[in-house]
């Protein structure tokens, strides 16, 4: 009994010094894309605030459903985190053999960006409003074709929300990523795209290789002031991506908070505020629970969806 109670009492300070190791940041995404260039920029600020080394591991699965659950598997102690995007909240509609849950085998730390998504086309539609593409959409049908960073992707069940609620229909064409649809518009394979903003889709508008129409959010972007938003056209129609970390069911309250702690100092930071701004990042920086709420209510409106269109990954 003595040992039990002396264990326990020398577990406490334990956990008020973690971490005491190098911690594992685990991003289910290829370099590049949101998630992983959120990691990278969080993890020098939480090695500023907590002393140890966050080193960034990309681990490309389909969904980032693989990594995702090796995290959820990991030990419960907080040396392994998941960094991860808006479709880690809807894998469990998608994919029927799914063995974590999002709810129940993790533990919510905090969300960190919203993100606008962009209603981008090829400029030789000679298209520029919203009202426009949805015409010409309505007149070419299934000859049109919307490109998609994967079946599984937010920007697929983006446009399959903007499709339903603008009443057209548009083939999908399915790429391993943003980066090759997006290239695939620029060339014409594909007409349209809801897309993750970010500098490369900022770039190509301005460069003239693609035309903007409208975003996602439901109120205008800062980072795109000139652009309308699709509500403005088909009210109450909102979409955005995010990215949020999150631990292994279990891990201990007094290691989530000092995360969480390390966390608001580390958004607060202006340095690291410009950097992920620079990623056309709305920090959020909100509680735990709030992160909860979130993926509940995305699996509320996007379990919805899914299962009304039969959306699948096959």
């Amino acid at each position: 009994m003595w040992r039990i109670v002396v264990f326990l009492l020398a577990s406490v300070p334990a956990w008020a010094q973690y971490p005491s190791r190098p911690v594992r940041i685990v991003v289910p995404a290829s370099p590049g894309g949101a998630s992983d260039l959120t990691a990278r920029i969080i993890a020098p600020a939480l090695q500023a605030e907590l002393g140890q080394p966050f080193i960034v591991e990309n681990r490309v699965t389909s969904g980032g459903i693989i990594a995702s659950q090796q995290v959820a598997e990991s030990p419960p102690d907080g040396q392994t985190l998941l960094i991860t995007f808006d479709t880690f909240a809807v894998n469990p509609f998608l994919y029927k053999e799914l063995k974590w849950d999002p709810i129940r085998d993790f533990a919510p730390v905090m969300q960190f960006c919203r993100y606008p998504q962009v209603l981008v086309v090829q400029p030789s539609l000679g298209v520029k409003t919203v009202k426009d593409f949805v015409a010409l959409a309505k007149e070419k049908g299934p000859s049109l074709n919307y490109g998609s960073a994967g079946p599984a992707s937010s920007s697929r069940l983006a446009y399959e929300l903007f499709k339903e609620t603008a009443g057209i229909e548009t083939m999908p064409i399915h790429y391993r990523g943003g980066g090759p649809a997006m290239q695939d518009l620029i060339a014409g394979q594909v007409q349209v795209m809801l897309i993750q903003g970010g500098g490369a889709i900022a770039q190509h508008v301005k460069s003239g290789k693609l035309t903007a129409l409208a975003v996602s959010s439901p109120k205008r972007s800062k980072f795109y002031p000139d652009l309308p938003t699709i509500a403005e056209t088909y009210p109450g129609f909102e979409s955005e991506s995010w990215t949020a970390m999150f631990a292994p069911a279990a891990t201990p309250k007094a290691v989530l908070e000092r995360l969480h702690a390390a966390l608001v100092k580390a958004v607060a930071d202006p340095a690291t505020r410009e950097r992920l701004e620079g990623q056309s990042c709305e920090i959020i920086g909100g509680s735990p629970e709030g992160l909860t709420e979130l993926v509940r209510s995305e699996q509320a409106k996007w379990g919805r969806l899914i299962k009304q269109y039969h959306i699948t990954v096959d």
